[in-house]
């Protein structure tokens, strides 16, 4: 792609926080401390999880940077920043989550693989950039469209970033096409991470937001997006993510019988304490994050001190200046909650959080 290039090697790194965990130096992976990650709600750029499948790339000359759009599609388009920049701008506030977030916990009750991430492959940002439901109607692909009349029904992003698990080749993953040209999904093509310009690690000069989903399908670097008739079938759609029974191990598993994951199951994490603590007080403060996948709301975050014996409800916020209600208006429904509860500590405390979200059945 004229313009940015994937190094072959790293020693043309960014900088990064020395607050971080590092998780892996070659391709760098990285997370902040669990107690700094809750400490806004909108996470700060330096301290957001780095999750990375090789060397960053490297943008030469933004003025000859494109994107393309082609397919089966009735035309094919090259795109520049600034053809991108003149379409509406949005901010959408969404969280991203690394799908493998929390395997270090997984590891313990059952051997997995990947990046071993504590809880904090996960941050909330504010993501400025064009829908993706705009650039493709450019393309001549009307919003709300299920299937193109060439039997286009899904949207693959491809990258500058090479990776092993490709065998050298680029990073890929896909949405269906009712997805990305759905305007309230709020797909993005994102230029700006809270109102500065992409950095190299999260995306330069421009990436997908697909909130809700995973991360993985929030494909940086972008070099292309094609329209095409089935999912990708890159490594990380077809032989990793994808969710499957205790019965299942890696010698019998059959990774074509289960569909890639797209949206994050709701979950909640104690960031405040350690999984193991000494209190010095009889009542602390326990905080944490809650989220949930698909823009479903939380509705309540609850606190034991007794291993599920007995609970308390805890306190919800986005914006500390305005109250939570799940699904309102007001609420940022792609953004995780923050959570807080005071709580008698008892003598040998097993401290664990859970959180519910409300699903209406027709």
């Amino acid at each position: 792609m004229p313009g940015i290039r994937g190094p072959s090697d790293y020693s043309q790194e960014p900088p990064r926080h020395p607050s971080l965990k590092i998780n892996s130096k070659e391709p760098f992976n990285s997370e902040p401390p669990r107690s700094a990650l809750v400490s806004s709600y909108v996470t700060p750029v330096d301290m957001f999880y780095k999750r990375n499948h090789g060397p960053i790339p490297i943008v030469d000359d933004i003025e000859s940077y494109r994107v393309s759009i082609t397919g089966l599609l009735p035309k094919s388009i090259m795109l520049s920043m600034d053809d991108i920049k003149k379409l509406p701008k949005y901010n959408v506030t969404a969280t991203l989550q690394c799908a493998g977030n929390r395997r270090t916990a997984m590891s313990k009750k059952r051997t997995v693989k990947g990046v071993g991430w504590d809880v904090s492959a996960i941050g909330n940002a504010i993501w400025g950039g064009a829908k993706l439901a705009d650039v493709i109607e450019l393309a001549g692909i009307c919003k709300n469209t299920t299937s193109t009349s060439l039997g286009g029904k899904h949207v693959e992003f491809v990258s500058v970033d090479m990776c092993k698990e490709e065998n050298g080749g680029p990073y890929k993953a896909s949405i269906p096409l009712r997805h990305a040209t759905n305007p309230e999904a709020d797909v993005l093509l994102a230029y700006e991470m809270n109102g500065e310009i992409l950095n190299r690690d999260h995306g330069y000069p421009l990436r997908g937001i697909v909130p809700g989903i995973i991360g993985a399908r929030s494909v940086k670097w972008l070099d292309s997006i094609n329209i095409i008739a089935e999912e990708c079938q890159g490594f990380f759609m077809q032989r990793d993510y994808k969710m499957f029974p205790p019965s299942v191990d890696w010698d019998n598993i059959i990774w074509s019988t289960r569909r890639p994951q797209m949206d994050f199951p709701v979950q909640c994490a104690i960031c405040s304490l350690e999984d193991e603590a000494i209190a010095s007080q009889d009542k602390i403060k326990i905080s944490g994050y809650a989220a949930s996948g698909g823009g479903r709301g939380i509705e309540r975050v609850d606190i034991s001190v007794d291993g599920g014996k007995t609970w308390l409800e805890a306190s919800r916020h986005q914006k500390r200046d305005a109250p939570y209600i799940a699904d309102d208006i007001n609420s940022d429904k792609w953004a995780w909650v923050l959570f807080e509860a005071q709580v008698d500590v008892p003598k040998n405390a097993e401290i664990i959080a859970k959180a519910v979200i409300e699903i209406w059945c027709d």
